[in-house]
């Protein structure tokens, strides 16, 4: 009773908000019955903020409903496959100034995480945060070895509070998308449960402090991004303790300006920052406004990143990966065939699509843009043009790809800041062609097939068992789907087929793992360049036999 008690206050305060920033239109696109629709009459309406645009008030009411749903339009502006343009780039502009909470609560936490007292951890601690947000804030302290650095600690409840408004929200999201006009294309449910996903992996500091540690592994000794340092020793599941930064904000042009930074170099090297982490690394800062990162100006002329805030990282499964980096190039080389196909094949859109039609969708995105001067082109708008054309198919994309798009414009964004004149496609093309060739190197190709060749042999016992299984339920006719008319040669035909595929394709396995062993072996009298002759005769031959059958 005092659950739903509270939950009908909340919701009630919700209305009020609503109404004041005249967002219960919304009520007047609904279907919801008569007797709800009469409710909003009741919720006092106090102070009405109207004049301005829809996206600015919903921006303003979703601050003055708190942290959790300021936290909640952060990643709602990500989505702006399902939002209107206006409202999600207002959406963009909500920034965490949450007012902080008692710096002895934070070192209450300290202490209690750690085990010990702050003063025997740190040399100097500040009561006074340096930053606070909706999930943590930031402290900072000295250790006793004179490094400077930066405490970061959850929010006291954050979870409690968190878990509530959650439950909340997807009621509503359930009431959304039952009478919301569009409401079960935009899938309410579904984008409550993503933020669910993403902030309770905030709450979690040694998740971030990995994902910290992993970025900067990656970058070291790059003049690109610097990542501060991890301090392990410190770091609890409430805690984080790591290096403590200093730079120039990336966002005050003018600060830069008077430091003699060299804008043009920085801003190609964001975009080369972003597409080494996706294609090189597959991890990605997936929050890279303007606020998490700074500058090192020590050296105008050799300027580097400095990244902050690793609660959002994101990485895609190599399936996509592989589909998108071939997307891009495509779209490089204007080849809009290939770019329709690639979205068949990843299965982002039905298999049973006309590809003909497709690849006129993605036309209309592509020449509109490839007629404009290039530096006024931007790559992360032309791949949400092309989602949002390919919706009309069926299109279904992961989270995670939506992410990177979303990335992807705020990347763009800030180079085009830095250096207005700046040619994106010009900048990403022989970057993206570069890291994939050093990917695709025979070396690399080699050090995989080695990595995964134990896996391989001990599932070998396996294989033929398998094999005879499939073959023989193949003979049988156990694999055809059985319908009310069949037409007995086109069966018998595909049957045929059907072995000589499977034939091609057993060949081309058997071929393909000799090779791979003898590569792997590294001996003999046949090896060229470090390289086994036969093996890599072997793998080609298995590779071309494999290929016949998938064609």
């Amino acid at each position: 009773m005092r659950h739903n008690l509270r939950q009908f206050m909340r919701i009630w305060h919700i209305g009020v908000i609503l109404k004041r920033y005249r967002l219960d239109e919304l009520f007047n696109t609904t279907r919801l019955p008569s007797p709800i629709r009469w409710v909003r009459v009741f919720i006092p309406t106090g102070k009405v903020v109207s004049g301005l645009p829809r996206g600015e008030r919903l921006r303003l009411a979703l601050q003055d409903l708190g942290p959790v749903y300021v936290k909640f339009g952060q990643i709602l502006s990500t989505r702006r496959d399902l939002l209107p343009l206006d409202v999600a780039d207002e959406l963009a502009l909500l920034q965490d100034h949450v007012p902080p909470f008692p710096g002895e609560e934070a070192r209450d936490i300290i202490e209690q995480a750690l085990g010990e007292p702050v003063e025997k951890i740190f040399a100097s601690f500040d009561t006074q945060p340096l930053a606070s947000a909706s999930i943590a804030q930031v402290h900072p302290a000295t250790l006793h070895d004179g490094r400077e650095a930066v405490v970061k600690v959850v929010r006291p409840g954050i979870g409690k509070q968190l878990r509530k408004d959650i439950d909340l929200l997807k009621a509503i999201a359930r009431l959304a998308e039952k009478f919301l006009q569009g409401g079960a294309r935009i899938q309410p449910l579904e984008v409550v449960r993503e933020f669910e996903t993403v902030v309770f992996d905030e709450l979690d500091m040694q998740r971030e402090a990995a994902n910290a540690s992993i970025l900067r592994r990656n970058f070291q000794g790059s003049q690109d991004l610097y990542i501060p340092e991890v301090y392990w020793q410190w770091c609890k599941h409430r805690v984080m303790v790591m290096e403590r930064v200093s730079g120039l904000p990336v966002g005050d042009i003018e600060n830069l300006r008077k430091h003699g930074v060299n804008l043009k170099k920085l801003a190609r090297r964001g975009v080369r920052v972003f597409y080494t982490q996706v294609f090189r690394d597959n991890l990605f800062h997936a929050d890279l406004h303007p606020g998490n990162i700074l500058v090192d100006a020590s050296d105008p002329d050799e300027p580097t990143y400095i990244a902050m805030d690793f609660g959002i990282v994101a990485s895609l499964s190599p399936k996509d990966l592989y589909y998108i980096a071939e997307n891009f190039k495509a779209l490089f080389n204007q080849d809009y065939r290939r770019v329709a196909a690639l979205h068949i094949d990843a299965g982002w859109v039905p298999e049973d699509t006309r590809l003909d039609e497709l690849e006129a969708a993605v036309r209309t995105v592509g020449e509109p843009n490839f007629t404009r001067p290039l530096n006024e082109v931007s790559f992360g708008k032309v791949l949400f043009d092309l989602f949002q054309v390919a919706h009309r198919f069926q299109l279904t994309l992961q989270p995670q790809l939506l992410m990177l798009q979303k990335t992807l414009l705020n990347v763009e964004g800030l180079a085009r800041q830095l250096d207005p004149e700046l040619d994106i496609w010009g900048v990403a093309k022989p970057e993206l062609e570069t890291i994939l060739k050093e990917k695709h190197k025979i070396e690399n190709i080699s050090h995989d097939l080695r990595e995964r060749l134990p896996g391989w042999l001990a599932k070998a016992p396996e294989i033929p068992e398998l094999v005879h299984d499939f073959l023989l339920k193949a003979n049988n006719g156990q694999l055809l789907k059985h319908t009310d008319s069949q037409d007995t040669a086109r069966i018998r035909h595909e049957q045929l087929v059907s072995r000589q595929k499977i034939s091609q394709a057993l060949a081309g396995g058997s071929l393909s793992i000799a090779g791979t062993i003898l590569i792997a072996m590294e001996t003999g009298s046949w090896f060229v360049g470090g390289y086994s002759v036969p093996g890599l005769a072997l793998l080609a031959m298995g590779g071309w036999q494999i290929f016949k059958a998938l064609r």
